[in-house]
């Protein structure tokens, strides 16, 4: 039997409402009697914070509630190693640290009450670069962290020393990449109430609501049943939006303070300065291979600029590790991370995770040996590609995998291509291969819960805590749903991403939605079947395993005209029986034991693999470099909805561009200099390459109908 609903390209659920304006983010909620929140930022990289005079502040009209340091406490939260406040108490490790919050009847008001606190520092050595930051008597960032590095994974999978002597040709290069930010179309944005019984709300713009409840609770010393979080519509994340900053803490707090809903969202400046970047990379790359391109030995050193917090950095070095002998066959490989502090904005998660800035490094360097050997660049890539059940030194178990159909798709894909430069104009094309998990058991299980409920008129509630941050997880899990229970996408209805009323779900990250999450409304959409068909059973004096829906009716296979319409079971089973058929599911991702000394875990359910081919032009004359088209081929297992996988290549592709030839977030002595959409320069549809996307799709077996990320 062929699919109805999944496989399709059909419309997104929350089209209509965010074309028509009708969607509404954090930044558009009003409540009565709301109050605007600001913060106060710190102007030096490094600093003791003696005092914080808010008097001052607190005496001007219209300023309900000033916090500082003091007041949210001294328990440090964070990504993975907590290392940060929720306001600077001791210590400022950057410009732009948080150091006070107000909130006050407008804008302007809070604003200005930002220009009344006085805040009195000693300024301390502060130190910019990685490499200066781990030299011994370097300044500490955080005092009790030797020589500025919080994380250094370490990893060696077989005999490296013997891989580079079997070489006949080794060479070393050293990659760098820059800061990089996420540019969402939505900024960081946090509304909170706070009533008489201790209760806190918080609609909040964020990847990772569960999460985002779990430290407000933990930091301000609530019970994690006393803080609800409501994530909107998200207006992107890329990373960027999966941790807890200053405003979530500083709303909860003042409307606890103030009696009142308070309302923060960062300025563009604050998304630069407080907000998240793509880590800097220092990679130093040793490689060996056969005359033939053979893959012998890799050696790797990675030093990744964390700013002045951990955030998600430490996972974040640790992933570039894990990729250097996961995409291309390799005997053996060692790497050596280093995640070190410095005072400068902090870096975090970013689509990519790590792997980006490695994966850049690898492919360049694959590029440079085969010019230097002679090699087609593509059949150096085909000769070392990974494939399905091949052992590789992270310890991943690879089940399906469509690598090498992907690499032999873009260069077929790419063929057509004609020379369209002339004069100065010169062209080039470049290939470039990427993998990445679908979760990550890494820091414990990646699991998933939800809940269907089906109402008499056929229709079905969804509940789900998976976090759609534009990249279409509700309407896959919606179709998923609809797939399963013989009703159209239409009859879905989402009730999403609230910490009281959804199931627990861990957000959006590590391209885990499609799999963890849509594992989990499967099983969910599932049970209710089973209740629904044993129900028709009884109604239609048939076998349960005789019975299907489809097309919003239950019937007997093979036999249409035995059957009833699923509206018209569903009111029975209410108004007669008073049953109510609600199905619930949870999927917990498999997870292996992870050894510390190699570094070796099947860290997730299983991976995605693509490969991309681009044609640029370069102008001779002015330097302009333009990227013209691109063929792009992804193994994302089963497409629930191909549409949807294709705008993720797209957007991909452009966000590629921007990191390639145009993005830098650049820093002198700790102050961003270009914290604006003027001076920061990202690529619009006017730099979007046409655009070629074939999508192969082994059914992968943990994926639901074989669905993998992407």
């Amino acid at each position: 039997m062929g699919y109805s609903v999944i496989g399709r390209s059909l419309p997104r659920v929350d089209g209509v409402a965010k074309a028509t304006g009708e969607a509404k983010y954090t930044g558009d909620l009003v409540l009565p009697r709301m109050l605007f929140g600001k913060v106060l930022r710190s102007s030096l990289p490094h600093a003791r914070v003696l005092n914080v005079d808010t008097s001052r502040a607190e005496r001007l009209p219209g300023v309900k509630g000033v916090i500082t340091g003091k007041d949210t406490g001294t328990i440090e939260y964070g990504n993975v190693l907590p290392d940060e406040c929720a306001l600077a108490v001791d210590k400022v490790r950057f410009i732009g640290d948080a150091v006070a919050a107000v909130a006050a009847v407008d804008e302007d008001t809070a604003a200005e009450a930002l220009e009344l606190i006085r805040v009195a520092y000693e300024e301390l050595p502060a130190v910019f670069d990685p490499e200066e930051a781990m030299k011994p008597g370097a300044p500490l960032i955080h005092d009790r962290v030797p020589n500025n590095i919080s994380a250094r994974p370490s990893y060696t999978w077989g005999d490296v020393e013997k891989g580079f002597r079997e070489s006949d040709y080794v060479r070393e290069d050293t990659f760098r990449t820059q800061a990089v930010t996420h540019c969402s179309m939505e900024g960081h944005a946090a509304l909170a109430t706070y009533d008489a019984s201790g209760k806190a709300v918080l609609w909040a713009s964020t990847q990772s609501p569960y999460a985002v409840r779990t430290n407000i609770a933990r930091v301000l010393g609530m019970g994690l049943g006393d803080v609800r979080v409501i994530k909107p519509h998200v207006g992107a994340g890329f990373g960027g939006k999966r941790e807890t900053f200053d405003l979530h803490f500083s709303a909860v707090l003042l409307a606890k303070m103030t009696g009142r809903p308070v309302r923060f969202a960062y300025t563009v400046e604050e998304q630069f300065i407080a907000g998240r970047h793509r880590h800097p990379f220092i990679l130093r790359c040793k490689v060996g291979v056969k005359r033939d391109g053979t893959l012998m030995a890799k050696e790797w050193v990675a030093i990744a600029d964390g700013g002045a917090y951990n955030s998600a950095g430490p996972a974040v070095i640790n992933a570039a590790g894990s990729q250097t002998g996961t995409l291309y066959r390799v005997a053996s490989a060692r790497y050596t991370g280093y995640h070190v502090y410095t005072n400068k904005p902090v870096s975090g998660a970013f689509r990519g995770f790590g792997v980006l800035q490695g994966r850049f490094a690898d492919d360049a360097q694959m590029g440079i040996i085969a010019q230097e050997l002679g090699i087609d660049p593509v059949e150096l890539r085909l000769k070392n590609a990974i494939r399905p059940g091949d052992p590789n030194p992270s310890g991943y178990k690879i089940t399906s995998c469509g690598f090498v159909e992907c690499i032999e798709r873009v260069v077929e894909g790419a063929s057509a291509w004609r020379k369209e430069g002339a004069g100065a104009v010169r062209q080039g094309k470049g290939i470039g291969c990427n993998n990445m998990v679908c979760g990550s058991s890494l820091f414990g299980p990646d699991s998933s819960s939800a809940m269907v409920k089906l109402q008499e008129d056929g229709t079905v509630v969804l509940f789900t805590g998976v976090s759609d941050i534009g990249q279409g997880a509700d309407t896959a899990m919606a179709q998923i749903a609809a797939e399963i229970l013989g009703v159209g996408l239409e009859d879905i209805r989402l009730s999403v991403s609230d910490s009281e009323t959804t199931p627990t779900d861990l957000g959006a990250y590590a391209s885990r939605v499609t799999l963890v999450g849509g594992n989990a409304v499967r099983v969910a959409a599932e049970d209710a079947l089973r209740q629904v068909l044993q129900l028709a059973a009884q109604k239609l004096e048939a076998r349960v395993e005789d019975l299907v829906a489809r097309d919003r009716r239950v019937f007997v296979q093979g036999s249409p005209e035995r059957g009833m319409a699923l509206a018209d079971l569903l009111k029975f089973a209410v108004v007669k029986l008073g049953t109510h058929i609600i199905g619930r599911g949870t999927y917990a991702a498999p997870s292996s034991e992870w050894d510390p000394a190699t570094g070796q875990t099947n860290v997730s359910p299983t991976y995605s693999f693509g490969s991309e081919m681009t044609r640029i032009e370069v102008d001779g004359e002015t330097g302009q470099v333009a990227v013209r088209e691109g063929v792009a081929a992804f193994d994302c297992g089963f497409a629930i909805n191909p549409m949807s996988v294709e705008g993720q290549i797209e957007g991909s592709t452009l966000c590629g561009v921007g990191m390639s030839l145009m993005e830098e977030r650049i820093t002198e002595m700790g102050q961003v200099l270009n914290p604006s959409y003027e001076g920061y320069k990202t690529p619009t549809a006017l730099e979007q390459p046409q655009m070629r996307c074939f999508l192969v799709e082994p059914v992968d077996p943990e994926g639901p109908f074989g669905a993998k990320g992407l």
